[in-house]
């Protein structure tokens, strides 16, 4: 039964369809007569009901509603029929519905027979349709007996059922029980109301079509099923229908079509949103398993309204089809879609998404693909005994072997710092041992211990050796711990790392962040609730709340949901659109503006949570193989119960949302709810939602006064009417009901590494739904306060990174929940930045120096990790190897040593030993090292020297680095002359050792450049005496050519006293490290010529007296630091540029960016300035004039801006005695200056008008004034118009214009709006010269300007007016007259001058009685008179305007010629002839009235050559003379005509023609005789007499 909203029963026609009694009454005694027939018949047909009429449409309940409200408002007989067509019962449904219409309409006793008749009829076609569907169910069930997949109820979902009927399974004991039933697979996606028109034979074709159909799309599932007993109502009998009553209800279907579709027309343009729905699978695609090098379709069918548009997923990426060619294959055809695999591997095993989209919504369905591989394929050597696991997509994993992989990672991710809108990516070389190639890992990422997927968001690649995710756009969201995670089977190792990512610079200088992570919570039909997480960042001043924006998906318009900003971090969003998808944003805002948006959220649907879970989720319950439907009493016009359950679940200041249960009294169509408020202890109820009623049973209500009680109450509404209310609320206060929580309690920093702090802290007391907390970080003494993290953490413990080694922090932390962020905690006792103190790592590389008959000295380096505090000494032990057998090892020194070699005595000659080295700091002796190589103590008697050893790479940078060393312990037989440098590319081979200098070197240190950046590097240093090039020393370690972040380098500083120093700062600085300076790379011992001073991280090495003795490399080192090191050349000419700079330091001048200069105010105030460069807060100035100096007061004001260096003064007025020389003297510290300005003689005098003229235009100012001066211009109608712009005019402000000081009158006065004052001057010509002048006037003064337009301003307004009249000539063109050919052209205006010159081929024309020009009103022209063939050619119309001439052309020759000179002939002989032709010239009159008796003599005269004939009519016929009437023409000219007595009889109209060869002319004259009154009575008298006379 479809009912209607409450709110459109009001139209008539409505009203109508739904009570017609008469119909209601029939229906009703209908349905008790036919309650049994229709019980049997939904036990004989139900199963073929559900699958007929579904396929025709995905819902014929939705068909059933639209029939239902063209003819039945509330009707259980239409109940019974929607129920039963709902199913998809055609033939019942044709059958039935024409018999109930047949009752309905016809109304008598017929009904019944009508009835029964159509229930055996619709039996015998249901029997028809059966059989054809099982035509089609038994092949199609042959296929899937084999299947043990249960298919989902996808009847429910196709065939949506009326409201009355109810879907039922049978036990489990009837599970396996045989029925004639065919899963339905397709259907359509139009509405179709066939069924009622269609006949018999178009039914059972349509099914036998539909088996087709279902057969072709079908994919593998379904459901077996088997014959079971026909129906007892095949066996009876079928009345055949009279011809009468088929007739009827053939004109009963029509008419029943006919209301049908309007009806269906009506509620389309009710409602649009009907017209559209989410989209449906109707199919969903199914899981396969497979072999390799298969090829493997999944198929699926969507409906909905737009057209979904359909994505295939792999494991929720995309697929794309152009990335891999060949290998998918995506078609979407008539609403099914399917996507195919081609040829399988073992990386296809995944889970596949296909999600239907539309502006209605999104849905998504899921299938599994397993591809298998046979087994001959699987190494048997690598299988172990034991069981053997399969992780998805990686093949087989021996689980017996799990333990012996070794996972680990090289080149690995370190703590990331980023920025909203970066592109950020980490990375890790994994190295698995061993190698199986069949076994491959399986790569996880995690952020906070949470999997990552694929997304837009997060990209993810792994290349077999290195494993890397990408963030293609950084958001604070993506800020958190990032674990790689790498699985062997049942064995993983995970290596993790922290990602910080800032905020965005924000648009507005001062805004606050973006706030982060909007998620939508409780989503319903028609609205949302928003969260999300305050920022960290405030932009220095509170924030006041938050705007919170929403897109439907699929478009790009935002819309801002809120009016006023909201401090609670979360908010329900209402008016939204059922069956729409949205997405959201926040907007974070204080006084400064407001922030940038937050990502946006997830789309959400606006759905009831029941309709989005059917559409996300599968039915838990299988598929029975039988439905029973169950008979409903009919419900109709139920008005709904109250609700049930109502509650308050938040409230804030801004609202409080509301929840409740729906009635279960509510009928069966969808039901409404008003929301009413009251004041808690009163019963004035209020109805908040007054025009829209609320779908979902949810409300939020705003627009409540903070602080005061409220108590609220719901009603349902339908079409029957508005029920009655729940019980009321609990008293409400509106305010937060959460509170800000707490600050944290004790902060505890702790040292971690050299750049990063563990804070600890404990939790706020009372704190309730905390999101998390927010980590600020201050450098001691600074005041300013950076965040530590972006998104809060959860927990009490956090590192935070990023910070300065060695300097001092302090930390301070808030808690964050929905209704904000709490007080910042007390701040945390300061801890300086360095690394925990642990022992430091083993030395290495132990090699020989010397050796000789009872002792050898060792060499080594450094360890590699020192423990975060410097190493204090080393200890070395010993050990005697005998035939390859290791001793016990023994120590060499019991007193720690510093230096890296060290002399052990007391050993046995020939005896092989092996030593190992430890290193001790504060914390204790670290691991010693590996035992060195077997050595055997030997002298050595060789002639060249030993390897130099201690051999450092320090200052390396991208291109360079310095090589240090120190000289070999044995020198050979003579001394040591120099030094080789070798080096090498790490990578590179033993024979690609090349030698860095040519000659030897003297020094023990060089610079080597030429380094290619980001290239590895070791070197290597050969000392050379008289014998020869001696031992290489050791390698060193690898050395990358780089310039890493943050390296400083020495600078060279000249301070304001003329000191000269090096400086160098350092920000690595362990608690332990010293700057150590050296001079060409040897400690500095004379300390007369350099001071060295340090502090903290900052040393400066000044030069006392910097001279020739200074020249050198000086170069500092920071110990216990990774290599921090740089240096500085000083050559002679550095100590020159450095020594000049210096002694300008030591006599400063204040630079100036201009000198002293003078200018004119508005007032006509003098100002004199000037502007240094910079100043200092101290600078001070002194003004001098004339050697006198002169101060702030009445006639001078002195001003000095040292922000930007500005120093002015100035004067009212200049007079004769301020004529001399200014001069302003700057002093800042010591640095001083001045500059002057002489003002005597023509310049004086010069500025001294010029001040005087700018104070009386000031004074002219305060009241009317012209701002632009009275001028002129020409319109485009070549008008002259006068027009001045005036300024600071009122109403009652006057404009007066005169002429030659005669006023001009003016029609309207100027209303000033546009500041504009005009006079137009129509057709200007020389009586308008004359001087123009305009006053303005009010009471606070008055002001004129004059405009002379004589002479020369006269003429060059002339110009102006005939180059505008000039411009606006037409093209010229041609005109034949009477007398010979004319060109002209028009022009706008024309004054006499604009000077006309007429050329003809080029040749000047002379004016003649034939060829003349001349002007007629706005017309210029030439005339030819009769034309001959020698004025053919080109004229040329030229005005001149008195500077410029302008020129207009026509051709006159050829066809343009011939035509003009026909059409002169022709009018010239039309002349002609009106000329010659016959005509009355005048004397004759138009109307003649004469009294009877009396003489009428008329005459004219006519022309006419030749001379015409004249002829005489009266009242159109032919009259000539006679006694009475004289006619005479005299001389052919002389006409006369006389009646010498008229009588009555001469009345009448005459008309004169006249006539020769060129025409005819008549003239009429009416002539009308009248008789005296008295003798008309006479007469009249007369006549009566004779009359009695006869009589």
């Amino acid at each position: 039964m479809m009912s209607l909203p409450f709110y459109q029963r009001h139209h008539e026609h409505y009203d109508r369809a739904y009570r017609h009694k008469a119909l209601q009454s029939t229906l009703n005694q209908y349905q008790k007569e036919t309650k049994s027939k229709s019980a049997v018949y939904a036990q004989g047909s139900t199963a073929y009901t559900r699958g007929s009429a579904a396929y025709r449409h995905a819902s014929a309940a939705d068909f059933s509603l639209a029939s239902s409200a063209a003819y039945s408002h509330g009707s259980s007989a239409y109940d019974l029929e929607s129920a039963a067509y709902s199913y998809g019962s055609t033939a019942y449904d044709h059958s039935a519905a024409q018999s109930k219409r047949s009752a309905a309409y016809s109304l008598d006793s017929e009904s019944l027979s009508q009835s029964s008749a159509a229930y055996s009829h619709g039996s015998e076609s249901i029997n028809k349709l059966a059989a054809a569907y099982r035509l089609g169910s038994e092949a199609y069930s042959l296929g899937l007996k084999d299947s043990n997949l249960m298919i989902e109820n996808q009847s429910y979902k196709m065939s949506p059922k009326a409201k009355r009927a109810k879907q039922n399974f049978v036990s489990e004991d009837k599970e396996n029980e045989a029925m004639d039933y065919s899963v339905p697979i397709f259907t359509g996606r139009e509405v179709s109301i066939s069924g009622i028109t269609d006949t018999e034979e178009e039914r059972i074709k349509e099914s036998a079509a539909y088996v087709a159909k279902r057969n072709l799309f079908a994919t593998g599932e379904g459901v077996s099923v088997s014959k079971v007993a026909k129906s007892t109502s095949e066996e009876e009998r079928h009345e055949k229908k009279s011809r009468k009553v088929a007739i009827r209800e053939s004109a009963e279907r029509v008419a029943l079509k006919k209301t049908l579709e309007d009806t269906q027309a009506f509620h389309k343009k009710l409602n649009q949103d009907k017209l559209l729905h989410a989209p449906e699978f109707i199919i969903e695609p199914r899981s396969h398993t497979v072999w390799e090098k298969q090829n493997v379709k999944f198929r699926c069918s969507v409906a909905g309204w737009p057209a979904p548009r359909v994505t295939w997923y792999k494991n929720n990426v995309p697929i794309d089809v152009q990335t891999h060619p060949g290998k998918y294959i995506i078609e979407s055809r008539y609403g099914l879609h399917s996507l195919e695999i081609s040829t399988c591997d073992f990386d296809d095993t995944a889970q596949y998404r296909a999600s239907a989209m539309n502006v209605k919504g999104e849905i998504s369905a899921y299938a599994s693909l397993v591809v298998k591989r046979y087994k001959g394929e699987i190494d048997p050597s690598l299988l172990h005994a034991g069981t053997v696991s399969m992780p998805l997509g990686f093949g087989v994993t021996p689980h017996g072997y799990a333990s012996r992989f070794e996972i680990s990672f090289v080149d690995k991710f370190d703590v990331a710092f980023g920025r909203e809108g970066e592109t950020m990516s980490l990375g890790c070389t994994v190295v698995i041992s061993p190698d199986i190639k069949r076994f491959k890992p399986e790569i996880e990422w995690y952020r906070n211990g949470v999997l990552i997927t694929p997304s837009k968001w997060v990209q993810m690649h792994w290349s077999g050796e290195r494993a890397s995710l990408t963030l293609t756009h950084a958001n604070k969201e993506d800020e958190g711990l990032y674990t790689l995670r790498v699985v062997m089977g049942d064995y993983y190792e995970e290596y993790s790392a922290y990602v910080f990512v800032r905020d965005a610079d924000a648009e507005i200088p001062g805004a606050p962040g973006a706030p982060l992570d909007v998620q939508c919570l409780d989503a319903n039909k028609d609205y949302v609730i928003v969260s999300w997480k305050q920022p960290a960042v405030d932009g220095g001043n509170p924030i006041l709340g938050y705007f919170i924006d929403r897109c439907e998906v699929g478009t790009a318009h935002w819309t801002q949901c809120n009016e006023t900003p909201v401090k609670f971090a979360r908010f329900p969003v209402t008016g939204l659109i059922e069956g729409r998808s949205y997405i959201f944003r926040v907007r974070a805002v204080n006084k400064a503006g407001i922030s940038l948006p937050s990502r946006v959220s997830e789309p959400v649907a606006a759905l009831d949570p029941a309709d989005r879970a059917r559409l996300r989720s599968h039915p838990s319950a299988p598929w029975t193989g039988q439905i029973i439907v169950t008979e409903e009493e009919p419900a109709e016009g139920v008005v709904p119960g109250p609700p049930t359950d109502l509650q308050v679940t938040e409230a804030t200041k801004n609202y409080v949302v509301l929840s409740w249960k729906p009635p279960g009294q509510r009928g069966h169509e969808g039901i409404m709810y008003f929301v009413e408020k009251c004041i808690a202890g009163t019963e004035d109820w209020q109805r908040v939602n007054t025009e829209i009623p609320v779908k979902s049973p949810r409300f939020a209500v705003f627009d409540l006064a903070e602080g005061k009680s409220y108590c609220f109450r719901v009603r349902c509404c339908n079409s029957a009417g508005i029920g009655e209310p729940s019980e009321a609320t609990e008293a409400t206060v509106v305010d937060d009901k959460l509170d800000i929580p707490k600050a944290p309690g004790r902060i505890m920093p702790t040292r971690n590494t050299d750049t990063s702090v563990v804070v600890t802290w404990t939790e706020p007391p009372d704190a309730k739904e905390l999101v998390g907390y927010y980590i600020e970080s201050s450098v001691v003494g600074s005041g300013r306060w950076e965040p530590c993290n972006n998104n809060p953490v959860k927990g009490t413990r956090f590192i935070c990174h990023g910070l300065v080694n060695g300097e001092k922090y302090i930390f301070r932390v808030r808690a964050v929940n929905a209704a904000g962020l709490s007080e910042f905690s007390q701040d945390s006792e300061p801890i300086e930045v360095q690394a925990a103190i642990a022992a430091p790592s083993p030395p290495y590389d132990i090699t020989i120096l010397e050796s000789v008959r009872d002792s050898m000295v060792l060499g080594w380096k450094q360890p590699k990790v020192v423990g975060g505090t410097e190493i204090t000494g080393y200890y070395v032990n010993y050990r005697e190897v005998v035939d390859g057998v290791p001793g016990k090892w023994m120590e060499a020194n019991i007193k720690a040593i510093s230096e890296r070699a060290y002399r052990i005595q007391n050993l046995k000659e020939n005896m092989v030993y092996q030593f190992q080295v430890a290193a001790a700091n504060l914390a204790g002796v670290g691991t010693p090292s590996l035992p060195s190589q077997p050595f055997k103590c030997e002298e050595w008697t060789i002639a060249v020297p030993g390897p130099p050893h201690d051999v450092t790479c320090t200052e390396v940078r991208k291109d360079s680095l310095v090589l240090l060393w120190k000289e070999p312990v044995y020198t050979g037989r003579s001394p040591i002359v120099g030094y080789y440098v070798d080096m090498k590319e790490t990578e590179a081979k033993e024979e690609h050792w090349k030698s860095v200098n040519e000659k030897p070197l003297q020094k023990k240190f060089l610079k080597i450049g030429g380094l290619k950046q980001g290239v590895s590097y070791v070197f290597r240093v050969r000392a050379t005496n008289q014998a020869g090039v001696g031992k290489p020393s050791d390698v060193t370690d690898p050395v990358v050519a780089e310039t890493r972040p943050g390296t400083k380098e020495v600078v060279v500083d000249v301070d304001d006293n003329g000191v000269i120093s090096l400086n160098f700062e350092c920000d690595q600085m362990s608690p332990n490290s010293e700057f150590v300076w050296s001079k060409n790379y040897e400690p500095i011992a004379d300390d007369s010529r350099l001071n060295i001073d340090t502090k903290g991280g900052k040393s400066k090495a000044i030069f006392k007296d910097l001279g020739e003795d200074d020249l050198g490399i000086y170069s500092c080192v920071v110990t216990d630091t990774d290599g921090v090191s740089s240096s500085h050349t000083i050559d002679e000419e550095e100590m020159k540029r450095l020594l000049a700079l210096s002694h300008e330091r030591k006599f400063p001048t204040v630079p100036l960016a201009s000198e002293l200069a003078v200018e004119i105010l508005e007032k006509g105030e003098v100002r004199f300035w000037l502007q240094a460069e910079k100043l200092s807060g101290n600078a001070k100035a002194n003004f001098v004039f004339n050697d006198k100096e002169i101060f702030n007061g009445e006639k001078y004001k002195m001003k000095v801006d040292q922000k930007t260096g500005l120093v002015e003064m100035i004067m009212d007025k200049l007079e004769d005695k301020d004529e001399g020389t200014y001069t302003f003297q700057l002093q800042d510290g010591k640095a001083t200056n001045q500059s002057s300005l002489v003002l005597i003689g023509d310049v004086f005098k010069k500025l001294q008008d010029e001040a005087d003229f700018q104070r009386k235009e000031w004074h002219r100012k305060q009241g009317p004034h012209f701002v632009d001066k009275l001028g002129w211009e020409v319109t485009d109608d070549c008008n002259v118009m006068l027009k001045c712009k005036v300024a600071n005019i009122k109403k009652e402000t006057h404009i007066v214009w005169y002429k030659d000081d005669r006023e001009i009158m003016v029609d309207e006065e100027h209303d000033f709006k546009d500041g504009v004052c005009t006079l137009l001057i129509s057709e200007f010509s020389k009586k308008d010269a004359g001087t123009y002048e305009v006053i303005l006037k009010d009471d606070r003064g008055k002001d004129s300007t004059e405009l002379q337009l004589k002479d020369t301003a006269f003429a060059d307004l002339m110009n102006e007016v005939c180059r505008r009249i000039a411009l606006s000539a037409t093209d010229l063109k041609i005109q034949s007259t009477a007398e010979g050919i004319r060109l002209y052209s028009y022009v706008t205006h024309y004054v006499e001058d604009l000077r006309v010159g007429w050329v003809h081929n080029d040749t000047q024309i002379r004016f003649t009685d034939r060829v003349k020009t001349g002007v007629t009103g706005e017309q210029i022209w030439l005339q030819i008179n009769e034309p001959t063939p020698q004025d053919k050619g080109r004229y040329t119309m030229e005005l001149f305007d008195g500077k410029t001439g302008h020129k207009k052309t026509v051709d006159l020759s050829g066809q343009a010629f011939d035509e003009a000179f026909a059409e002169f002939q022709r009018l010239k002989q039309a002349a002609i002839a009106e000329k010659n032709r016959a005509r009355v010239l005048g004397g004759l009159p138009d109307v003649v009235t004469i009294q009877e008796g009396k003489a009428l003599n008329l005459s004219c005269t006519v022309w006419g050559d030749p001379t015409p004939e004249v002829s005489w009519l009266k009242n159109e016929k032919s009259f000539v003379s006679d006694a009475n009437c004289i006619l005479k023409y005299e001389s052919g000219k002389k006409v006369s005509f006389t009646i010498s007595t008229v009588s009555t009889l001469d009345s009448g109209k005459y008309s004169i023609v006249v006539k020769n060869k060129y025409g005819t002319e008549t003239s009429d004259v009416t002539v009308s005789v009248f008789i005296p009154e008295e003798e008309r009575q006479s007469q009249q008298q007369k006549k009566n007499e004779d009359n009695k006379t006869k009589a």
